[in-house]
């Protein structure tokens, strides 16, 4: 793909390139929420960005950039927890993640990339798209690098999702002993993100990553179905 710039007709440019890449109905489509929030004018300039008390303070605190840490403030419901420079934060979308999602690599210089503001939106924009180019359903899942609470390592997960269920309701059926699964759910969205990652190496630029072969179910989609409620938090609260 060319570079992306705000403004860009992001859906357009992704169709154009599925249907010319042989893309058919039923494949997924990953796409790296960079390109989009690129498209969506989610791209910041810090010299721009007022730095309030709040906003100062934390800088004080973690040794950011103060307004680096106002933009953090202003994408956050509230910060989950500090420690040193490092903030986790829960996003106006409910994803509990380091800086409420905002990324400065593969951004130009002087600049911050924010999570776009309805992911789901922008997977559903996309979906549209392709599958009116290439004549049927399709999946989009949008994706964002994360780190996990108790294990080392980033991984792709899905912040927009559409056209496939993104959670399997396993239970119910059975192991290979007849055994009635009881409590599995296969988070199948953040699954394909976590593969694509392989695809999508930070200067690789290749922010597009195509699944064929995979058996999915039609749905409007949604990436709030992977969040976990908060009361079935054992672990966010303390």
């Amino acid at each position: 793909m060319p570079e992306v710039r705000p403004g860009d007709d992001l859906p357009a440019m992704v169709a154009a390139l599925a249907a010319g890449d042989g893309v058919v109905p039923g494949d997924v489509l990953v796409v790296a929420h960079k390109v989009v929030s690129k498209a969506e004018g989610r791209v910041v300039a810090l010299a721009a960005v007022a730095a309030d008390a709040r906003a100062r303070a934390l800088a004080a605190v973690t040794g950011k950039d103060p307004a680096l840490c106002a933009l953090i403030l202003s994408e956050s419901r509230r910060i989950v927890r500090r420690r040193g420079a490092t903030l986790i934060c829960e996003t106006h979308h409910g994803f509990v993640c380091a800086n409420a999602g905002i990324d400065t690599s593969n951004a130009p210089p002087g600049t911050a990339i924010l999570l776009p503001r309805d992911p789901d939106a922008s997977a559903r924009r996309l979906q549209a798209a392709v599958a009116a180019r290439v004549g049927g359903r399709v999946g989009v899942v949008v994706t964002d690098t994360h780190g996990r609470a108790f294990r080392r390592g980033l991984v792709n997960i899905a912040v927009g999702v559409a056209g496939i269920e993104p959670v399997l309701d396993r239970r119910g059926e059975t192991d290979r002993e007849g055994r009635v699964l009881v409590a599995t759910e296969q988070a199948l969205a953040d699954e394909l993100a976590a593969a694509s990652g392989l695809l999508m190496p930070k200067a690789g630029g290749t922010p597009v990553v195509v699944v064929s072969g995979l058996a999915t179910r039609p749905s409007p989609g949604g990436a709030g179905t992977l969040v976990r409620e908060p009361a079935h938090d054992l672990f966010r609260g303390g």
